[in-house]
């Protein structure tokens, strides 16, 4: 998915500071994906209060509604993953490797976008459609892209709840998603007033959305919609569901901590390498459909059609890097 918000908050992110536990609820802000009739999901990474959590630095929540597909056209990725996540419906995702196939709930979706990949995301008409977007930082080293579609993933369960393990590990189930990073990320669904109870990697900062319901964590009720930061050094989570249930997503990972700018649809590690890749999606529109000099190559099926970049700002973007801890 791209990033259509015109101006998009990402453009200076500020540090992120490590710190023990706590419950921090960053609420959303609804973004359109392009056009007047466009549809709308809700973002809650990045934000001034908090760029990443682990190398997780893109969050975005869609749906239910049926009455405006997703019609992402398309657009470029530098230095990141993108992990798709359906809920209810169906995705149609074509990519300039060559990729062509429909993502379906219980299916994941990750595209590896290294120096340089483009693709598109199309929804059917009147089709009810829900699900998460998210994207993870890539640690500098990795520049080819790639494409894994993994339609079997690892299920967990315990008293009055159930999950699947979308990446990394919880216990014994472990995903076979490759990412580049030590990472987690679990969908959860609880019976009411049942409590889940999981191991945890002290070292992971965590966070979770709640996606239908509501739940609490240390005393501290979380509704649907705000991402809840949970910080670090915790051994064990414990996540209480309300009295009608809950559907949430777990999210964990080691702070990630390489320098990272990021603008529109481009990581990079300082302004040049974004301001590059912006460039160079530009001048591949000038370019034939399949030349092998484009930088972000052919997204079959839509010709011309393309998403074009915004401008950069007139400022030097500056990265963001982690604060050095007192005594460090």
């Amino acid at each position: 998915m791209t990033n259509l918000d015109p101006r998009p908050a990402e453009l200076d992110l500020p540090p992120t500071a490590a710190c023990g536990p706590t419950v921090q609820l960053l609420e959303s802000r609804e973004v359109p994906l392009g056009g007047l009739r466009a549809m709308t999901v809700r973002r809650t990474l990045p934000q001034r209060a908090r760029s990443t959590v682990g190398a997780w630095c893109f969050l975005d929540a869609f749906g239910p509604s049926s009455e405006v597909p997703m019609t992402v056209l398309p657009h470029p990725h530098t230095g990141l993953q993108t992990v798709t996540w359906p809920m209810v419906g169906e995705i149609r995702h074509r990519d300039s490797l060559g990729n062509d196939l429909l993502v379906r709930p219980g299916e994941l979706n990750l595209m590896t976008a290294g120096a340089g990949v483009s693709h598109s995301e199309v929804s059917a008409e009147g089709v009810e459609l829900a699900g998460l977007q998210l994207w993870t930082a890539l640690p500098d080293g990795v520049r080819a892209p790639s494409f894994q579609h993994v339609a079997d993933l690892p299920r967990l369960s315990g008293p009055g709840w159930t999950g699947i393990v979308l990446v990394g590990s919880i216990g014994d189930a472990v995903s076979p998603a490759v990412v580049h990073t030590p990472l987690v990320g679990v969908d959860l669904q609880a019976e009411p007033g049942a409590t889940v109870r999981l191991p945890a990697e002290p070292g992971f900062e965590h966070a979770l959305i709640v996606v239908e319901g509501q739940v609490a964590v240390d005393g501290v009720a979380i509704p649907a919609g705000p991402l809840a930061f949970l910080g670090m050094q915790r051994e064990r989570l414990e996540v209480a569901a309300g009295p009608t249930g809950a559907r949430l997503v777990l999210l964990g990972g080691e702070p990630f901590e390489e320098p990272l700018v990021m603008f529109w649809n481009f990581i990079g590690r300082d302004h040049d390498q974004v301001a590059a890749a912006r460039a160079d999606w530009e001048s591949d529109a000038a370019l034939p459909l399949g030349d092998p000099r484009r930088r972000f190559g052919t997204v079959p099926g839509h010709g011309v059609d393309r998403i074009p970049a915004p401008p950069v700002p007139p400022v030097r973007l500056r990265p963001r890097t982690r604060p050095v801890p007192p005594g460090g």
